[in-house]
């Protein structure tokens, strides 16, 4: 009985020290891509100004950019969803890709200048008619029940 018990804990043990040694093989592996595209990234960095018209999570399929972009991201973010801005820039109307921070801080309906790379949008610089509005705080799930009006 405590032979097969300790056999089970050291076969347990074994694949989870195999799995740790493939996670952190492939995560180095990503780092160095990750590292290798950063200044090609930062070279198609622009300032834009822009009139976003709507923002939300979407799933990257049903969010509008070309097939090309679907067919480039990696297979394990393609069932996330991803912050989305439709925006008016210069006369076009333009589905882009946004940054975490920058969705939360771009205003709605009003005209701004934005970084953006490619279709990605990096940062948000400056609100037309006012500085740029602070990043709204995440309320907890106690908070939330807590001031439940």
């Amino acid at each position: 009985m405590m032979n097969t018990v300790l056999t089970v804990l050291l076969v347990l043990l074994v694949i989870a020290a195999v799995a740790l040694a493939v996670l952190y093989f492939v995560g180095r592996r990503l780092q160095e891509k990750q590292a290798a595209s950063q200044p090609a990234f930062e070279a198609a960095k622009q300032l834009v100004t822009m009139l976003p018209i709507d923002k939300k999570k979407v799933k990257l399929k049903d969010a509008g950019f070309p097939k090309l972009v679907w067919e480039q991201t990696p297979f394990y973010l393609r069932w996330m969803k991803v912050p989305v801005v439709k925006a008016k820039v210069g006369a076009k109307i333009i589905t882009l890709m946004a940054d975490e921070t920058a969705f939360r801080q771009l205003p709605l309906k009003q005209e701004c200048k934005v970084i953006v790379s490619g279709i990605y949008i990096v940062e948000v610089k400056g609100v037309r008619g006012g500085a740029v509005p602070a990043i709204p705080k995440k309320r907890s799930l106690l908070d939330r029940i807590l001031h439940r009006k």
